[in-house]
């Protein structure tokens, strides 16, 4: 993922053009400051973009709208969300993560100005589209930040932990938003929140760099220009098996959870199983809390441990798949607690299961085309989200809300993702290694 990743580190002598392009990062303090900023824009915007997940029935109740037009709001967000994740991935590979960062918190600290100003259905929505718009301008470019200030082999944690701070937003969204939400209302609660945008982009701007000092990349050349680069660029990265398995890991492990968050489980929770506004709330943040506890032993297993990645990813759906049909099958209408608790526990392991699909794709491609592929990844678990998003709310209008049979389209998504890891896994291991011996030969040429 970083420059010369196929080497090993100390490659050539030190100071030596050869060095600098086959030795990893240093990291150290200043890495973690630095990349500690991309990570600051990436909570916010987690922050924005969970928020309508405990604004829901409010937002139902200020526009007028049924179950159909609320899931619109996410759908959209999501829409261009994931429409945007390949033409970002090329914008992060070609200008660097400083700029796309700054537009990307630009766009969506207006739109979530917008939102919390909006009178009518119509505004909303275009403040929830600008809002998806800059939000899929972080998570890349983070990762970016990553490959270029840490060595490669701490590549798997570093993801993990940015997904983990990132997920954080969520906890601010179920308990400070919400609470602000009942006290003050729908437009100062947004409205204040927005400043958070304009705090991060001041130090992004003042304090962000691309690379360290020593580290840079070497110019694109000028043929990587034009649309007949962009599409092999994009051919090139999907070619590889890696970055396929990579898009359906992620499409399948990460869906159940975002709809949970992101609109449908205070819903369920509150009107499908009897719950109290603050106990769904609760919950919402258990499932945050076991998302960054997960997220922490992911990244160590699979950091040591690369053959472990398949079975974590496959072992969290079957999990996942397992809790959701005792729950909507449970005989009485209100499932347990306790089981309501062990759901909220396991969905927590759906978004760093999905960061699994990144560790694919990145041995898979060469540094130059890392934003590329990872726009691809990144599609799928919001691809899959939104298309859940929408059959949810379709599913609940046409059968009188009932949550058993409009949450169980969870388990058509899943049985495809599944059946698409397993025809991919071996020819991605396959290509992954040749990949490995060919590194290996090159880092043994490299001039002293």
């Amino acid at each position: 993922m970083s420059a010369g990743t196929g080497g090993p580190e100390g490659s050539g002598t030190a100071g030596s053009p050869a060095r600098l392009l086959s030795a990893d990062p240093p990291g150290g303090r200043t890495a973690m400051a630095v990349w500690g900023i991309g990570v600051a824009v990436y909570f916010v915007a987690i922050t924005y973009r969970t928020s309508l997940g405990v604004a829901g029935l409010d937002a139902a109740e200020r526009f007028h709208i049924n179950a159909s037009a609320l899931s619109t709001f996410s759908i959209l967000q999501l829409l261009v969300y994931a429409g945007m994740q390949i033409p970002v991935g090329l914008m992060v590979d070609r200008l660097g993560a400083k700029k796309v960062l700054t537009i990307g918190v630009v766009l969506y600290t207006a739109g979530q100005f917008g939102f919390a100003l909006s009178s009518s259905y119509p505004m909303a929505l275009g403040s929830r589209a600008l809002l998806g718009c800059g939000d899929a301008m972080t998570f890349i470019s983070v990762l970016r930040l990553g490959s270029r200030w840490f060595p490669a082999r701490r590549g798997p944690l570093i993801a993990q932990i940015a997904a983990l701070v990132g997920m954080a937003g969520n906890l601010i969204s179920t308990l400070v938003l919400a609470r602000f939400l009942h006290t003050f209302g729908w437009t100062p609660t947004f409205a204040t929140s927005a400043a958070g945008g304009i705090v991060v982009l001041i130090v992004l701007l003042l304090f962000l760099k691309d690379h360290p000092e020593g580290f840079e990349p070497p110019p694109a050349p000028a043929a990587h220009t034009g649309a007949g680069f962009v599409r092999r660029q994009i051919a090139e990265a999907w070619r590889e098996p890696g970055t396929r398995l990579g898009m359906w890991v992620h499409f399948t492990t990460q869906f159940p959870a975002m709809v949970f968050l992101l609109l449908w489980g205070l819903p369920f929770l509150v009107e499908a199983q009897g719950l109290s506004r603050g106990t769904a709330g609760e919950l919402l943040t258990l499932v945050v809390l076991s998302n960054m506890a997960v997220g922490l032993i992911y990244g160590q297993v699979i950091a040591r441990h690369h053959a472990a990645r398949t079975p974590l990813a496959l072992g969290t759906v079957g999990a996942t798949a397992l809790m959701w049909g005792i729950v909507l099958s449970w005989p009485s209408a209100h499932a347990p607690m306790g089981l309501l608790v062990a759901l909220c526990t396991v969905l927590g392991a759906c978004g760093p299961a999905s960061m699994i699909g990144f560790d694919f794709a990145r041995p898979a491609n060469p540094p130059e085309r890392q934003g590329t592929a990872s726009g691809i990844v990144n599609m799928g678990g919001f691809t899959a989200s939104m298309t859940t998003l929408l059959a949810v709310g379709v599913l609940l209008d046409a059968t009188g809300h009932n949550y058993r049979i409009a949450l169980a389209s969870i388990f058509v998504l899943e049985a495809v993702g599944v059946s698409q890891i397993l025809r991919l896994r071996r020819s991605a291991a396959r290509r992954e290694s040749e990949r490995l011996v060919v590194s290996r030969v090159e880092a043994v040429h490299v001039p002293a």
